[in-house]
């Protein structure tokens, strides 16, 4: 079983920055990571995903705005999120896909941390 545990959530300013880290406890290297959001009513969203040869792939909302990025070495996933919106709020959740490729099904999900945008 794999276990993924996401950090660096909180509360922050329309406009500001946040870097979100999800370390996963066995090796990602040839698994597909994304990044989920839920907020409340709403449905579980893509934000980001990065397969495993380092492809992105980004939802519409965030691009331009929001960074993933990986670390295999380190095994673990960023989200860089920067110009950040009240929309933005909700609680993030880190995936591991079930392959290398971006658009296959997650096999490993994280607890999620939560991402407030308030001023």
């Amino acid at each position: 079983q794999v276990q993924l545990v996401e950090s660096g959530g909180g509360l922050v300013q329309p406009g500001g920055s946040l870097r979100l880290s999800c370390a996963v406890s066995a090796s990602m290297s040839i698994y597909a990571m994304g990044w989920y959001r839920q907020a409340p009513g709403k449905e579980r969203e893509l934000v980001a995903v990065i397969s495993g040869g380092f492809t992105t792939v980004y939802a519409e909302s965030v691009k331009g705005r929001f960074t993933i990025s990986r670390d295999n070495a380190k095994k673990t996933v960023y989200l860089q999120m920067n110009s950040l919106k009240p929309e933005d709020s909700a609680v993030y959740y880190c995936t591991q896909r079930s392959g290398a490729s971006w658009n296959l099904p997650s096999r490993y999900w994280g607890q999620g941390t939560q991402v407030t945008v308030s001023s």
